[in-house]
């Protein structure tokens, strides 16, 4: 079983100070004798299967799951995380330096759960194919959620050997991408791809999000050299692809680095978002907006209105400011969702302890 060196997946002395409280006393949870302790073990998750984790430590790669009790308790692992470990069972996970979350694509959860993509990334690559998937409404969403997550966004459109020209097409997403890094690559010719995979620093993690057939796993395989990762053509007629990718997994590049590469997403659902990524993503509103003549200013039909002014003069288009008032709508509606379910589980949990208050008055 090949070993790992925890250095080179991101393990540091903040991340050890956080496993030790969370070391288990014998006897604590169901181990015999309690004179002494048991350590546990650290590892990073490198896929996530059904009910099941890959782990890497240091001693090798593992299968492992979650005990019954932090199952029942909804405990989130995601592909990315540091974990502790004890008899073969994930006991904690350590404290995250970002996550990238999205909405459950479900109506079962509305918009009360959360999925968690990616755990303790650097860089997360929106990659989009220079076609009929190019969307600028697509990467405002993503952006909004990534400078959210704590990781630095970054845009990589694919298949430029497509294109005579890719660049009038690069200069519209740098237009929406402010201050975001645009890369044009091309895995059948190499261009830009070596450039791209020296973004991937030794010690960095990088993943890769965007929908079906835009090119992920092919940027991964060409890094690693080999057909790692499966592959297959893009339809004709819109240039969508399958899934191929069917789990998030955590793969180490050769020269140092990792990358996440995730299954296509059809949509990108906000969840539980701030305004500090509204904000970053769509800095050009928010500085006209400080120049209204009213700091109460809705843009929408007050006087002296520097939005409006800017989007009358061309300045600012008028699909970005639109774009930006679906999404402010979208976060506030979830603000409110939010807050409602978390009113009901006090509820409950208030009920519950009345209940095992008299059960245990009526032992007396």
């Amino acid at each position: 079983m090949p070993e790992f060196d925890l250095g080179e997946l991101g393990w540091n002395p903040e991340l050890a100070d956080n496993l030790e409280p969370n070391d288990l006393p014998l006897g604590s949870a169901g181990f015999a004798g309690a004179a002494s302790s048991k350590r546990l073990v650290p590892g990073r998750v490198a896929a996530a299967h059904r009910g099941a984790f890959d782990v890497w430590t240091a001693t090798g790669a593992v299968r492992s799951r979650l005990p019954g009790r932090l199952m029942h308790e909804g405990l989130d692992v995601a592909v990315g995380d540091w974990v502790g470990l004890l008899d073969g069972l994930i006991r904690a996970v350590l404290p995250r330096r970002s996550a990238i979350v999205r909405n459950v694509a479900s109506n079962q959860h509305r918009l009360t759960s959360g999925q968690t993509l990616a755990a303790n990334v650097d860089v997360a690559f929106v990659v989009s194919s220079l076609g009929p998937d190019l969307e600028p409404r697509r990467i405002e969403r993503y952006l909004v959620t990534i400078w959210e997550s704590g990781a630095s966004p970054e845009i990589v459109l694919t298949k430029a050997d497509r294109l005579d020209d890719p660049w009038p097409l690069a200069a519209e997403m740098e237009a929406v991408a402010l201050g975001v890094p645009v890369h044009v690559v091309s895995a059948v010719t190499g261009q830009g791809c070596d450039a791209l995979r020296a973004r991937i620093a030794p010690g960095t993690t990088a993943v890769l999000l965007g929908s079906s057939g835009v090119g992920k796993s092919t940027l991964v395989n060409r890094w690693l050299g080999d057909e790692v990762m499966a592959t297959r053509e893009t339809r004709e007629d819109d240039d969508e692809g399958r899934h191929t990718t069917t789990v998030r997994q955590l793969l180490t590049l050769p020269g140092g680095g990792l990358v996440i590469d995730t299954p296509g997403l059809r949509e990108l659902q906000l969840w539980d978002v701030g305004s500090a990524g509204l904000e970053a993503t769509f800095a050009d509103v928010e500085e006209l907006a400080a120049d209204c003549r009213f700091g109460d200013c809705t843009h929408v039909h007050e006087p002296g209105c520097a939005v409006l002014a800017a989007v009358e003069s061309g300045e600012l288009p008028r699909e970005r400011l639109d774009s930006w008032r679906k999404l402010q709508r979208e976060l506030r509606a979830i603000a409110m969702r939010h807050d409602a379910v978390l009113r009901k589980e006090e509820v409950r949990k208030w009920k519950r302890r009345a209940r095992e208050g008299r059960a245990r008055a009526r032992l007396r």
